[in-house]
């Protein structure tokens, strides 16, 4: 076994030295070439998309700041033009809602708006003066937009606790300022509040910016837009605007606001996430190196670790005042080691002139050399692609010889584990292997056919060399069954179907016999060999479960399995029909010592047994007829078994050439089984069996080597 493996492995090392070689040389002149031209490209086009990159994140900047500020003047002139309409109309109420429906119509982002009204209201709807004690005291007019509200799933109250809780902003609208707020924490859905002064005090319009946040939170260049208090009104990521995130306290964010300029670009490096965007994962550099560094960093951590501890032990034993230098200087480092993750990225911003708003538009600085990265991808997908053609093309020609010659290997280890039934490709070569393997498939067909006219088992033992010439002992349990009255159904047979009549009846001994032979081999037995219409099988020979007492349980246990099986069939199958008609057996098992082995010639050879034992198993086989039974074991089958069984006695039997009587026993069912017979009764009964006058029988006349003694 051990040279087998050896060999194997040798083989196995052998197969593709050649391949491997030309796979080598294609790799190195693939990587050398194409890598040369991935490094050339990213240094010429370099500084152009630096360049292309903050040139557009300054327009990206500029066409999103004009598009708030128009998005907040046009709410403004609507808003006032709706207003004085309403002021012009002044007591006629109906035709002001008639204003405000058709304002709400062409303004469907606007969910609310409220005016102050010096000396009351118009009739819409006057502000509640338990919640607003200012607004009442000024008078007002909220103006709901319904189908935003319902649209949405908002309570229309909170408009009221809104204004209630900006009474100063609304104040301040008043005095002249206008301001724009984040009403997005209270509403839970993305709304922005404009203060502004009205023809007729302050106004505040509540508003979806839904029409902003695609062009802010388009690409790699990340907009976001702030009020003069830093909150953060429009941003792509939602959480960051409905958790009312304010970013005043950033030095940036001061600078920009403090600045003069109107707009500007700036370089500036921060760790404040929401100038980050989110498609790190696109960026191949930063993407990879992060990768890396999930390996790489633990190892230099382990090292510096061990350097520090190291350390601390020299410097513990040269004094204590080197002690504290180094807690400070650890101090120092471990300062460093929490500094959070900074990232340089441009900004570019834009004051807008309405509410001290600005709009930020960020891109990181490697992002500017996405461009770059994306050439690299693409140059390195390219490699592996042409790479992996190559290598494909190599192992393809190198595997041409070698992959028949292991599929063949593979399918003769399994011949020689005892599978016939292969199912080999169709040679695709005309070359010596493709002559090989279609010679090797016709080997195999010839086995398969040949395993079904011998015992596989044995043909198995064989080729392994495991079955050597001459006999051998052994203590066997031999099998033998007959079916009652085939001489009638075969005669029945060919007087229904005439010619047809030796198909008909191959047939049904057919599927009879597969049903037997699963009874066997379930109970690891060995068929011996068909004799007409009888089964000659034996236990413990080719195969043994241990002991001889395992080999005659299984044994009888195949016969009871076999009742069982025709019992079956037989209840399936149609009343008279004469292409299957029902079947009844008698088995026949004796146990004691065989010779068992090859005998033959040298062009023909077969396993089997020979002895006594055989012999007197197929003369109790044909006593089941005489008796009445289906099952019949000898006396010395009984002594290891007869625990096992409910069994009843038979009358003894003086056979041919013996002496003493032989004890018979037949066979009823396991001991203990809840169900089946129990008696030999039962079994009659249950097959249909006439209960014989054993008195009356002439044994003689069925079998001449028989006379029935006393017990």
């Amino acid at each position: 076994m051990g040279k087998e493996v050896q060999r194997r492995r040798t083989d196995k090392f052998m197969l593709f030295p050649i391949g491997i070689k030309l796979v080598t040389i294609i790799t190195l002149i693939v990587l050398i070439s194409l890598g040369s031209i991935t490094a050339l490209v990213s240094w010429l086009v370099r500084q152009d998309l630096k360049i292309a990159a903050e040139e557009n994140n300054f327009g990206i900047n500029h066409r999103t700041s004009a598009e708030a500020e128009d998005t907040l003047a046009k709410i403004r002139s609507d808003s006032l033009m709706l207003i004085h309409t309403i002021a012009s109309v002044g007591t006629q109420a109906a035709l002001a809602r008639s204003n405000a429906e058709f304002f709400f119509t062409q303004n469907p982002r606007i969910a609310a708006l409220f005016f102050t009204v010096p000396g009351g209201g118009y009739g819409l709807r006057t502000a509640d003066s338990a919640l607003q004690p200012q607004a009442a005291e000024q008078g007002g007019e909220f103006l709901i937009n319904e189908q935003f509200f319902f649209s949405r799933d908002i309570n229309r109250s909170l408009t009221d606790l809104y204004l209630n809780n900006n009474q100063i902003t609304l104040r301040r609208a008043i005095a002249g300022e206008t301001i724009v707020l984040n009403a997005t924490p209270l509403f839970t859905v993305h709304l922005l509040a404009l203060f502004f002064p009205g023809e007729t005090g302050g106004v505040m319009a509540l508003f979806s910016p839904e029409n902003l946040n695609n062009s802010f939170g388009a690409g790699t260049n990340q907009s976001w837009m702030i009020n003069s208090s830093g909150d953060i009104l429009i941003y792509s990521d939602f959480e960051q605007v409905r958790s009312g995130a304010n970013v005043a306290d950033k030095d940036f964010i001061r600078d920009i606001q403090e600045s003069s300029n109107r707009n500007r670009q700036l370089l500036i490096e921060t760790d404040f996430g929401v100038t980050r965007t989110n498609t790190d994962d696109k960026n191949f550099y930063p993407h990879t190196w992060k990768n890396l560094k999930q390996f790489i960093l633990p190892f230099f951590e382990n090292v510096k670790q061990f350097i520090l501890r190291l350390y601390n032990a020299c410097a513990d034993a040269v004094c204590r005042v080197l002690k504290i230098e180094r807690n400070a200087a650890q101090n120092e480092i471990q300062a460093l080691d929490e500094k959070p993750e900074t990232v340089r990225q441009f900004m570019a911003y834009t004051k807008l002139s309405i509410g001290g708003c600005t709009v930020i538009t960020g891109i990181e600085y490697d992002k500017v050399f996405e461009g770059i990265a994306a050439t690299t991808r693409r140059n390195i997908y390219l490699t592996i692609a042409v790479l992996s053609f190559s290598i494909m093309l190599i192992w393809f020609f190198s595997r041409s010889i070698s992959d028949p010659l292991k599929a063949l290997a593979a399918a003769a280890r399994k011949i020689e584990g005892g599978t016939f039934n292969l199912e080999l490709p169709q040679p695709k070569g005309r070359d010596e292997i493709g002559l090989l393997a279609l010679s090797f498939k016709k080997m195999c067909s010839a086995l398969n056919i040949f395993g079904r006219f011998t015992n596989k088992e044995i043909a198995i033992k064989a080729m392994r060399n495991q079955i050597k010439p001459g006999g051998l002992p052994k203590h066997a349990t031999i099998f033998f069954s007959d079916i009652r009255g085939f001489t009638e159904k075969s005669e029945n047979f060919t007087h229904i179907f005439g010619d047809a009549a030796s198909d008909k009846i191959v047939y049904w001994l057919n599927d009879y016999f597969s049903h037997m032979v699963d009874c066997v081999e379930k109970t690891s037995g060995t068929i011996d060999k068909f004799i007409g219409d009888a089964v000659m099988a034996h236990w413990g020979t080719v195969y043994t479960s241990g002991s001889p007492a395992k080999d005659a349980f299984n044994c009888v246990a195949a016969a009871l399995l076999m009742r069982k099986s025709l019992y079956k069939m037989n209840r399936e199958r149609r009343k008279g029909d004469a292409d299957n008609p029902p079947i009844r057996i008698g088995c026949g098992i004796n146990t004691g010592m065989v010779t068992a082995g090859q005998i033959g010639n040298d062009k023909r050879m077969e396993y089997t047994i020979i002895g006594d034992p055989v012999n007197l198993a197929s003369r109790i086989e044909a006593l089941n007829k005489p008796l009445g039974t289906d099952i019949l074991i000898s006396e010395d089958t009984w002594k290891l078994v007869g625990k096992h069984f409910i069994t009843e006695e038979m009358p003894a039997v003086t056979v041919k050439g013996k002496e003493q009587p032989v004890r018979i026993f037949a066979v009823i069912n396991f001991s203990g089984a809840g169900k089946g017979p129990k008696t030999i009764a039962n079994v009659r009964r249950l097959l249909g069996i006439k209960a014989p006058d054993i008195s009356k029988v002439n044994v003689n006349a069925h079998e001449k080597k028989y006379k029935f003694g006393a017990g």
